[in-house]
Parts: structure tokens; sequence; C-alpha cells
């Protein structure tokens, strides 16, 4: 069980993890949480783009039993 703190945030930004929140499925703190992710992994890779560092992390933390392999163009039928 993870433990939990209380912070302080602007109104207009709980609005939106809220909205956006509804939108991927994801609790408030959940997606504020992967916000937090995408920034601190954006900074840490300045040389990627962001959107590509926010759906990787986001396909990282999809069931794998959900997932398809990759199979590259060269192979498919």
């Amino acid at each position: 069980m993870s433990a939990s703190t209380s912070i302080r945030i602007n109104q207009d930004f709980y609005e939106q993890a809220r909205q956006d929140a509804a939108l991927e499925h994801r609790t408030i703190a959940g997606q504020i949480e992967f916000w937090a992710r995408v920034g601190r992994a954006a900074i840490d890779n300045p040389d990627l783009p962001v959107s590509f560092v926010a759906e990787s992390l986001a396909s990282m933390a999809e069931p794998r039993d959900q997932s398809e392999p990759f199979v590259p163009r060269s192979r498919r039928g």
C-alpha cells in the first residue's frame, strides 16, 4: 500500500487534471503523477520530444497481457 500526502495546487490545474484523468481513465492523483513522471523524464532526456516521452511512459504502464508484439512492416504479410 502506498502512502499519501496532501498538497495544495491551483484550482485551474486541478480542473485540467480532472478533465484529462477522465479522458485517460486515471484518477486525478494518477493523472498528476503521470504528468510529474513525464516532466521528470523529459528533463532527464532533453533530446527526446515530450510527446515521445509521454507515449512511452503510457505504453509502459499498459498491462502486458493486452499488448501485441511488434512486427516490422518488412515481415508483415
